[in-house]
């Protein structure tokens, strides 16, 4: 199995758009209920999105052979501040590197060290499928959190993404 760079474009595309959306909706929250402890993953909303953060930032800096010296900074990365302006230019510096991928690219091996030191060698396209996979299941979380504080999360199923992305092509057209 494999995908295109086309695809792989398409999934960072989509996790930003999503991480983007609850980043929108977490600034309607106050400030109670980002940290409000659901004592589970990250403990509470406002965590489980700096985790996401944090994550994309890391394999980013393995895709770009520039890791971060840590994973995440709790007095600096749990900001709502952090992920409205800092998260958005992530997700840029991504779709810039993506978009010169080619077919050939994204089959080639990237080794790098997980965060106790051991090496790893995957194709990239399973490096990105991961880091959309680990988003969504947080995504997933914090949308729960919201639902559990009375609050509807924004819609962030794939194929809803997949629909709005056709919407706008067959808009463009006519």
């Amino acid at each position: 199995m494999s995908l295109s760079a086309s695809t792989v474009r398409t999934l960072i595309d989509y996790t930003a758009n999503s991480s983007r959306k609850l980043v929108e909706v977490a600034a309607l929250l106050t400030p109670d209920e980002l940290v409000h402890d659901f004592k589970f993953s990250e403990r509470h909303l406002l965590g489980t999105l700096a985790h996401i953060f944090a994550a994309d930032r890391v394999w980013y800096g393995r895709i770009t052979d520039n890791v971060p010296a840590r994973f995440i900074d709790p007095d600096s990365d749990v900001r709502l501040s952090v992920l409205q302006e800092d998260w958005p230019k992530l997700h840029d510096r991504w779709k810039e590197w993506a978009a010169t991928l080619t077919d050939e690219a994204v089959e080639a091996k990237l080794t790098y060290r997980d965060l106790k030191g051991n090496v790893h060698e995957e194709p990239i396209w399973q490096i990105v499928t991961h880091v959309v996979n680990h988003g969504t299941h947080h995504r997933g979380q914090v949308s729960g959190m919201l639902r559990a504080m009375g609050h509807a999360p924004p819609v962030l199923d794939l194929i809803a993404y997949y629909r709005s992305c056709n919407q706008v092509l067959a808009a463009g057209s006519k």
